[in-house]
């Protein structure tokens, strides 16, 4: 005798099902993928939208999956976050939490706070809040594909580009909207992707103020407070140079999507569910193809366990953001 379906349950696998029949539409496959070396070893390169007729997902379809994905996990509230790692194996079907990932542009109830000085692995304090953080940026491609990802769902982001790559100068016209908003946010990862501590006190600033040009011109981005190292490569002569050019948070990780190299999407998936934890930062990279497979499997994830993303910069604010009003009731704003 079958059981009866459990809060939401229909609403799930309505919508599962959807998802399923739009990956076997192909609204993305991997196609051409050539690799370009960068600092982490891993290759760059992209996907394209499969063309064959009858085989392409429209863009629509895919933001009214992700929308309606988010809609349909609204009804099944459990309501508090995981914390810490937890086991890798993937769970037993339940009725899932609120889409948390999906929010709108302010964040009731988060006030930053001064950005620490020093190295910060996780968020502080209480809740269910998660730090999806991207770097690097060596595919056009996985970087566009961020960006529609975080449009089409309303999940935040913090990006560490190396401005080096034209990833980012070509996705600027998706990107700029979203850091206007505060959905998006940035932080130094330096111009080229060196491991800092083999570089002379002059080539370091070098990195670090030409990426902070960079940033300031290409996306407005004017005092963000944090550096993440290249490779994590850092010690306390790094810290001291990026704190004394306005980088006093290092800002390190406590959990990874694995995907500096190229990788299944069995084995990113197994990574989130690892890692996809409340107050964590979790750091991935906009190089493979891979993540943009798996959407659709990040924000059930995200739901299931009650979390809520947040960029580095809801939770820690500088002075001066917060003097001229560049930060409104968690919402980033352009002054």
């Amino acid at each position: 005798m079958g059981r009866s379906p459990r809060r939401g349950e229909g609403q799930i696998t309505t919508l599962r099902t959807w998802y399923i029949a739009v990956r076997r539409g192909s609204d993305y496959r991997t196609e051409s993928f050539n690799g370009a070396p960068n600092g982490s070893g891993a290759s760059g390169g992209g996907f394209r939208a499969a063309s064959e007729a009858g085989s392409t997902v429209r863009a629509m379809d895919r933001r009214r999956f992700l929308l309606a994905l988010a809609a349909g996990l609204a009804g099944a509230a459990l309501g508090r976050g995981t914390t810490g790692p937890v086991d890798t194996r993937p769970a037993p079907s339940r009725a899932l939490t609120p889409a948390a990932a999906v929010t709108p542009a302010g964040l009731p109830g988060l006030v930053p706070v001064p950005p620490p000085v020093g190295v910060v692995h996780g968020l502080p304090g209480e809740g269910s809040d998660l730090a999806l953080t991207i770097d690097d940026g060596t595919s056009t491609e996985a970087v566009a594909a961020f960006a529609t990802f975080a449009a089409d769902s309303g999940v935040r982001l913090t990006f560490f580009p190396n401005g080096c790559y034209r990833s980012w100068t070509d996705n600027v016209a998706a990107l700029r909207p979203l850091v206007d908003s505060g959905q998006v946010a940035f932080g130094n990862h330096t111009w080229s992707h060196p491991d800092l501590t083999t570089l002379g006190d002059r080539e370091v600033a070098e990195e670090i103020t030409r990426n902070q040009e960079f940033l300031r011109t290409t996306f407005g981005v004017r005092d963000s407070p944090f550096l993440r190292p290249p490779f994590g490569a850092r010690d306390e002569r790094i810290d001291r140079i990026a704190a004394d050019l306005g980088h006093p948070t290092i800002a390190m990780w406590d959990g990874t999507l694995d995907d500096s190299r190229v990788l299944s999407a069995e084995e990113l998936l197994a990574a989130a569910r690892q890692w996809f934890t409340a107050r964590t930062i979790v750091v991935g990279h906009a190089n493979h193809p891979t993540v943009t497979t798996v959407y659709g499997d990040l924000l059930a994830l995200i739901a299931e366990r009650g979390l809520r993303t947040v960029t580095l910069a809801d939770v820690w604010a500088t002075s001066a953001q917060r003097l001229r009003g560049a930060v409104a009731n968690g919402r980033v704003v352009t002054s």
